[in-house]
């Protein structure tokens, strides 16, 4: 058995946890971090979110948590079993471990359990999938903490079970790969085929669900790889990107923004021939006035700056950068280039 000593995990340890620890502990109820802290502390990064997992039902929660006067706050994921505590100026979210019982490709009917590798095995990937306990233990069912080691990113189980559950996992696949992979086109080829097989299923998904993920996709490594993959599995169409992307552009634009920051609309762009893309794209995935606006004026403008003349051949780009801000003025230049 694994046990984490890490000084990242050690740092966890606030006045709070100690004191939700101590609650579980009392009441001989479980309690493990769950999920993507884990992958990040096996990382050795420090987790910005911290969920917890729990044998204790929802009720079972608020019961404890009420007698011992604590302040329960926002109990909108109360019906999927997570309690959010407040303790020590700190949120604590704490889900019950489940099973799925209905999927239906966008959301769960789920049911209670005590059973950890139940729960682990409904999640998404292997390396989401792992929990660990307070003593620092590593519970690893699905082999997540080898696979994070070589830079693997697996479905956990069966690639096409995993996917019907939430077709938005297929964006989620992606992006961890660009976060964790080392190099590109290191994908098993049954992944590939069920990602190609399930690529509609991303219809049925929201505009802001899936564009949430687009631009930490679009922000991550192997970029380029990714989008292009995208095409090739018949993605695209479904997420709002235009059937016949300047994939040449796209490329070309990845490789001049390695060090760069620039904004996911920036590097969408270049896949894009017109203003129609733009509004195609908006009305999928329901984009920021800005981000649209943006998209507009790059491919408006992107052709009058490769062949600049004349008297005053950047007064379109003057004209942009005086209507922003000076912070914002560096991420509009990087939108240039």
């Amino acid at each position: 058995t694994m046990r984490l000593q890490a000084p990242q995990f050690q740092a966890l340890f606030t006045p709070g946890l100690r004191s939700v620890a101590e609650l579980f502990e009392k009441k001989n109820y479980e309690l493990r971090i769950a999920g993507g802290a884990v992958r990040d502390l096996l990382s050795g990064v420090t987790p910005q979110d911290i969920d917890f997992a729990t044998t204790a039902t929802p009720a079972e929660m608020k019961e404890m948590f009420t007698a011992a006067g604590v302040r329960l706050i926002n109990n909108k994921g109360e019906k999927h079993g997570t309690i959010t505590a407040r303790l020590h100026e700190q949120n604590f979210e704490i889900t019950t471990l489940r099973i799925d019982v209905v999927t239906d490709g966008r959301h769960a009917e789920v049911e209670f359990t005590t059973d950890w590798h139940k729960d682990a095995e409904r999640r998404d990937l292997t390396v989401n999938s792992m929990f660990l306990g307070l003593d620092g233990t590593l519970y690893d069912f699905f082999n997540g903490y080898e696979d994070l080691k070589n830079k693997k990113i697996r479905f956990v189980g069966n690639a096409a079970e995993r996917i019907q559950e939430d077709y938005l996992r297929i964006l989620r696949y992606f992006r961890f790969y660009g976060r964790i992979a080392e190099k590109s086109g290191d994908h098993e080829p049954n992944t590939l085929q069920a990602i190609k097989e399930n690529a509609k299923g991303l219809a049925g998904i929201s505009g802001e669900r899936i564009w949430v993920e687009l631009k930490k996709i679009l922000l991550g490594n192997h970029v380029n790889h990714l989008v292009q993959l995208m095409y090739e599995l018949d993605i695209a169409q479904y997420i709002g990107l235009p059937l016949d992307g300047n994939l040449e552009e796209f490329a070309r634009v990845t490789k001049n923004i390695q060090n760069l920051s620039p904004k996911p609309m920036t590097v969408l762009t270049s896949l894009f021939k017109g203003k129609d893309d733009v509004t195609n794209l908006d009305l999928r995935l329901k984009i920021s006035k800005e981000e649209k606006n943006l998209g507009l004026f790059l491919v408006k403008h992107r052709q009058e700056l490769t062949k600049a003349s004349g008297s005053e051949p950047l007064r379109a780009y003057q004209d942009f950068l005086m209507d922003v801000s000076v912070l914002q003025i560096g991420s509009k230049i990087n939108s240039f280039l």
